[in-house]
């Protein structure tokens, strides 16, 4: 019978701050996706990212696995989340934001 590893994971204190990010930006290329995580403030004509995370493929898409499914706990435990758009527009509209975390 195989034994199961406990993989330590540390958390340094400057990790652990963590990064405030309201927008994404997701490319990818053939071996690779890049998760561009930015902080947009209002009436600034810049962006800045704040970090930048590189997965594979198989890696991305178990984020996607993941992501939803701690959603739909989220959703169970304090309900529905739900999108706002700007003008009272419903998503698909004209003058849409784009909404890069969309699945």
């Amino acid at each position: 019978m195989e034994q199961k590893k406990e993989l330590k994971i540390e958390l340094t204190p400057e990790v652990a701050t963590g990064h405030y990010s309201n927008l994404a930006a997701i490319s990818h290329s053939a071996q690779e996706f890049f998760f561009d995580f930015i902080s947009v403030a209002p009436n600034m004509p810049q962006a800045k990212v704040v970090s930048r995370v590189i997965m594979t493929p198989e890696n991305a898409k178990n984020l996607l696995f993941a992501l939803r499914d701690n959603l739909s706990k989220y959703e169970q435990t304090f309900g529905e989340i739900t999108r706002k758009q700007p003008g009272g527009q419903k998503a698909g509209g004209k003058g849409e934001i784009p909404n890069p975390f969309m699945a």
